[in-house]
């Protein structure tokens, strides 16, 4: 090997050299950075360039040099008066520097990069739309989820009045003597009683095909009506009445 040889970072001997404790750690990692760019640059110079390369340097050289008297075509605007630097034109308002070349490298035909440029734009607005379009249904889900957790409370709320309402009719039923509900569902349903048969169910099922808003109007309006009982403020009353001009749940009642 010749002596003006860069070493090899990753060889052993650069691994094998003094990584004593008082030599710093960024000391010998600058030192490393060092050593592979300068590799880098010697990579890069040895590296034998394509022919395009080579070409682009060469037309790059030369379309950065002013033409000369050699040239012919400058040699006849100078005949006529031009001078370096001066812009075209009998009044001077012509170009200054020659036009620009927009040399062609691809192997590709006259408008394939318009073509091109058109499909990108095409695809990104596709996209975009399909973002909104997701965007808009996690919203109608959010919103529908919000609606459906808002049925449930109401219909949770409805259902506990509906118990309520149950429990205080049995209770003003029985104490009127009366042992059996006008409804089957106007009383709750004892916890121990033996399942019925499959007709009584069908029966029943047949007879409480009314949606709990609807049971709980009906039950509250049976209440107020046969005993003059509110169940929105709790208290029975002496009579019609006294029941329509004292009981403050009558908006409720109405309501409902």
């Amino acid at each position: 090997m010749e002596e003006d040889e860069e070493e090899d970072y990753m060889s052993d001997l650069f691994i094998k050299q003094d990584v004593r404790p008082g030599l710093p750690m960024v000391r010998r990692v600058k030192e490393a950075i060092q050593k592979e760019e300068k590799q880098k640059e010697a990579n890069e110079k040895n590296r034998q360039k394509s022919i395009k390369e080579e070409e682009k340097e060469r037309r790059d050289l030369v379309l950065k040099s002013a033409l000369g008297n050699e040239n012919k075509g400058f040699a006849l605007l100078q005949k006529m008066g031009y001078k370096s630097g001066q812009a075209l034109g009998k009044s001077g308002e012509g170009i200054v520097e020659p036009i620009p070349l927009n040399i062609k490298t691809g192997r590709s035909g006259l408008g394939h990069e318009e073509l091109k440029k058109r499909k990108a734009e095409e695809k990104l607005e596709n996209y975009r739309q399909k973002l909104h379009m997701k965007k808009q249904a996690n919203e109608q889900a959010a919103d529908q989820f919000r609606i459906r957790f808002k049925n449930k409370q109401e219909e949770r709320k409805m259902e506990g009045d509906l118990r309520k309402s149950q429990r205080a009719c049995q209770q003003l039923d029985m104490q009127k003597d009366i042992d059996v509900p006008k409804e089957t569902w106007y009383w709750l349903e004892p916890e121990e009683e033996d399942k019925k048969d499959e007709e009584d169910k069908e029966d029943e099922c047949t007879s409480s095909d009314l949606s709990v808003s609807e049971k709980l109007h009906i039950l509250t309006t049976y209440l107020r009506q046969e005993h003059f009982y509110c169940i929105w403020c709790g208290t029975t009353y002496e009579d019609s009445e006294d029941l329509s001009s004292n009981c403050p749940g009558n908006s409720a009642a109405d309501h409902d």
